[in-house]
Order: C-alpha cells, then structure tokens, then sequence
C-alpha cells in the first residue's frame, strides 16, 4: 500500500455514535439526500468497469481508477449507507438498493462516454466538479456534525479525483489535438446533465420502500425532487465550481471572467430543474 493509500481516510474515523438524532431523525429531505447519494455512490464500481474498458492500454489511467478512484467511491457508498442505517435504522436499505441497481444499471452504458478519450476525460471533470460542488452543499445544509464532517472528507476526495482526470485530460488533449469548440460542447452537455436521471431514479425506488403509499404519484415525486434540489441550490458556493468547471477550457482570464455570471445562472438552472 502507498502511503498516499495508507492515509486516507476509513469509516472507522468516523463516530456514528456521535449522531445528533435529535437533529436528523424528521430531517426528510436530509435522509432522501444522503440515501440517493449512498445508492448512487455504492454502484459506482459498474462505471468504473466500463472507464477501465474504454482506456484499455492505458495502463497509468486503468491502474489509478482500479486501484484509487473505485474504492474511494465504494468506500463513499458504504459510509453514507452506515450513516443513513444509524440514523433511520428502520429503513430497509438493502432491498431498496437491490431495486435501484437493476434500473440504474441500464443507464451506465459503454457507448453512452464520450467520442474520445480527451473528451470522456473533459466530462469526468464536470463530474467531478459535480459531485464536489453537492457534497459542498451537502455539508452546509445540515449542522448535524458527522454527516458535516462526512460530506466534507467525501467533498475533498472528489477534489482529488477533479485533480486527477484533469491531468488526463491535459495529456489525451495533446495528443488527440482536441479543439476548445469540442471541449467547450462536452462540458456544456455535460454539466446540463449533472442533475440527471441517476438521482430520479434513486429517488424513485427509496420512495418506494419509505413511502410506499405516495410513492406512485407522480405530483408528489416531483415536489420530493424539488424540495431536494432547492436544498442543494441553496446551499451552492458558486466560486470554486465555476473554476473547476473552466479550467478544461483554458480561456484567457478576460473571458473567463466574462462568462461567470452567466455560468452561475446556468448551474442555478441545472441544480433547480
């Protein structure tokens, strides 16, 4: 094991015990936003079959995201489904979850990345960025201090992963001589599907389990989708996501600053959708 493996952090620093219950235990929203994140976390290993598949040959790139970036990620799943478990013990995470990957896995298709490897990297950025900017949110929309301190170390590994696919990215750009017109495309479309399907789906199927009763109409499973977004769009710090968000596109600073505003209006519009 490295040493950069050996420090990183384990469930075991956290104290579930330490759960203020008074704190989360009405807190819907909370419990539907770190149940939806345990799901989606906890299937991260079918995305990562299929990276390692598209970057055959790649021997530095498959290495990291078998050996790095798919325990990490499955070590977010299984925190966050220890933390929801401790939290609301009365629901049934196993079989929900069963139910959520028999759909979800239809949607982590090969042929749905990227036409080419600098452009799949450049979308693993917006991902990244993504997922940093929700577990951000995620930290500031509750004082409950383990799921605060849970969402930061996730926060602060996606980070790192940011950093990683980013100089990926930077290499296949040079190599394939990938336009910014291409980049700038993918990062658009990309970024527009950062609240996508994978989260109505796991909704969807904890509903089902939870509130079983409401969960087949579909007026109150929008209202739960809104009432989450709202919660994450709230709690958004825009500075660093617009940062990470243009760095793929390497603008001059003038247009980079010019175009801000106008991306801080888009990423509002994505989270509220």
């Amino acid at each position: 094991m490295t040493a950069t493996a050996a420090a990183h952090w384990t469930i075991d620093d956290l104290d579930f015990s330490r759960i203020a219950l008074d704190v989360v235990r009405e807190d819907e929203t909370l419990f539907y936003l770190a149940c939806s994140a345990s799901f989606i976390e906890s299937g991260s290993d079918l995305y990562t079959r299929n990276l390692i598949d598209y970057f055959e040959g790649d021997e530095e790139v498959t290495q990291w995201l078998r050996e790095h970036w798919e325990p990490e990620e499955l070590q977010h799943g299984r925190a966050l489904r220890a933390y929801v478990e401790h939290a609301w013990p009365e629901f049934d995470w196993e079989p929900a979850y069963r139910s959520f990957l028999e759909e979800y896995a239809t949607y982590c298709k090969v042929e749905l990345l990227a036409p080419s490897r600098a452009l799949e990297m450049s979308a693993r950025c917006v991902v990244e960025t993504g997922t940093a900017t929700y577990y951000r949110a995620l930290a500031r929309a509750t004082t409950e201090p383990v799921f605060v301190d849970l969402a930061s170390r996730i926060a602060a590994d996606e980070v790192s992963h940011y950093k990683h696919f980013y100089r990926y990215f930077r290499r296949y750009r040079d190599q394939e001589q990938v336009g910014r017109a291409r980049v700038f495309g993918t990062v658009a479309r990309r970024t527009w599907e950062l609240k996508s399907e994978d989260a109505d789906c796991a909704l969807r199927h904890i509903a089902r389990s939870r509130h079983p009763a409401q969960a087949a109409d579909r007026a109150w499973l929008r209202a739960l989708g809104s009432r989450v977004s709202r919660v994450v769009s709230r709690n958004l710090h825009p500075g660093s996501t617009l940062k990470m968000l243009m760095r793929p596109l390497d603008l001059p600073p003038r247009v980079e600053n010019a175009l801000q505003v106008p991306i801080e209006h888009f990423m509002q519009r994505v989270f509220l959708r």
